[in-house]
C-alpha cells in the first residue's frame, strides 16, 4: 500500500475493492459517534489541508473525516505556495517535521510530486489537480456499489463532456472494478493518451473504454450518464469558446432517455445547470449526485485509514 494517494493507480484492484468495503462500513456504523470503531484510529496525528483551489465539498468533507478519525486537523494558507515567498520543496521540508500527512488541492500534478519527492517522511494526498481527481472517483465508485446492489462487474458508464481529471480518474477506478466507459467528447478534448493506455493496463473482467464524438451513440443503452462542468477552474478564459464546443453535449432529458430505463445519472458538482445539464435531470429521480457528494466523506475517511493506517 502507497503511503501517498495521488491517483487511483496508487491502489490496486484489490486495495481499491478493500477501499469501497471500509468506506461502506464507516458509512453504515458513523451514527455510533464516537463509539465507532475508527473513531480513535488516527488519534494524535495531525493532517493539514493545503487547498490552493477553491472548494466546498472537499473541503468539508475532508475536515468532519479527518476529526471523525480522531487526528487533528491543521489548516494550512494557500499563499505559502506561491513560489515567490519561499521555494515548494522548502514547504514541503517544513511540513514533514510538524505533520503527518497534507492534504492538496492544486494546479499540476508535478506539484505534488515536488512534495513527494522532497519529504521522505509526509503523505501527500491528491484532493484535486489539473490531471486527476482520485477522491471523487473513490464516493462515485460506492454510490454505484450502492446504486447497483454491489454489482458493478459488466455495467457501462458515459461520460459525456470534457475529458478533464474527473473523467480520468473515473475511467481508471471504473476500469479496475470491471465496469465499461464510454466517453463522449468534441474533438480536441479527449482524455490523454496516457490516460487511455493506463486504463487498459489496470482493466479488469474484460471492461472496455470507447471513445466517442457522438454523445447520443455514448449514452445508447449505459447503466449510468455521467457530466461535469464544461469549463474547469484555470480555464475561465476559454469560457465563451467552450460553450460553443459543447452545446451538443448537453445531459438533458432527450439524451437520458437513449440510457437504460433505469439509468442513474452522476455530477461530481458543482453543476452550471441549465449547461451541462438541465434542472430536469438533476432533479429527478435519476439523480444520484448528492449521494456522490455524501460518500466523499465516507470514501476518504476509508482512504486516509489504509494509507495512514493501513486498515
Amino acid at each position: 500500500m502507497s503511503r501517498h494517494f495521488l491517483s487511483i493507480l496508487d491502489f490496486s484492484a484489490e486495495e481499491l475493492g478493500d477501499t469501497l468495503a471500509l468506506a461502506r462500513r464507516i458509512k453504515s456504523e458513523r451514527t455510533l459517534g464516537p463509539q465507532a470503531p475508527t473513531a480513535r484510529a488516527l488519534a494524535g496525528r495531525h493532517i493539514g489541508l493545503l487547498f490552493e483551489k477553491p472548494s466546498l465539498r472537499t473541503r468539508v468533507t475532508f475536515t468532519i473525516g479527518v476529526r471523525e478519525l480522531g487526528a487533528e486537523l491543521v489548516e494550512i494558507p494557500a499563499d505559502v505556495m506561491h513560489a515567490d515567498r519561499e521555494p515548494l520543496v522548502d514547504v514541503a521540508r517544513n511540513l514533514e517535521r510538524w505533520i503527518d500527512a497534507v492534504v492538496i488541492r492544486t494546479f499540476g500534478q508535478d506539484r505534488l510530486l515536488d512534495f513527494i519527492d522532497a519529504t521522505p517522511r509526509l503523505s501527500v494526498i491528491n484532493a484535486l489537480s489539473n490531471e486527476e481527481h482520485p477522491c471523487q472517483a473513490l464516493a462515485d465508485m460506492q454510490t454505484l456499489h450502492e446504486r447497483w446492489d454491489g454489482r458493478l462487474e459488466g455495467r457501462r458508464i458515459a461520460f459525456v463532456g470534457d475529458g478533464n481529471n474527473v473523467c480520468a480518474s473515473l475511467v481508471h477506478a471504473a476500469m479496475m472494478l470491471g465496469v465499461s466507459v464510454h466517453v463522449a467528447t468534441p474533438t480536441g478534448y479527449e482524455l490523454p493518451d496516457e490516460v487511455v493506455d493506463q486504463a487498459a493496463a489496470v482493466s479488469q473482467q474484460g471492461a472496455g473504454l470507447t471513445e466517442f464524438t457522438d454523445p447520443q451513440a455514448a449514452v445508447r443503452d449505459v447503466d449510468a450518464v455521467y457530466t461535469d462542468v464544461w469549463t474547469s477552474m484555470g480555464q475561465e478564459v476559454e469560457y465563451a469558446q467552450r460553450k460553443r464546443k459543447f452545446a451538443a453535449y448537453q445531459v438533458n432529458r432527450s439524451l437520458m432517455a437513449l440510457a437504460k430505463n433505469d439509468a442513474v445519472f452522476m455530477h461530481c458538482l458543482p453543476a452550471h445547470r441549465g449547461e451541462e445539464v438541465t434542472d430536469e435531470v438533476i432533479e429527478s429521480a435519476a439523480s444520484v449526485v448528492f449521494d456522490q457528494a455524501e460518500n466523499r466523506l465516507h470514501a476518504q475517511k476509508a482512504m486516509l485509514l489504509k494509507v495512514l493506517a493501513g486498515h
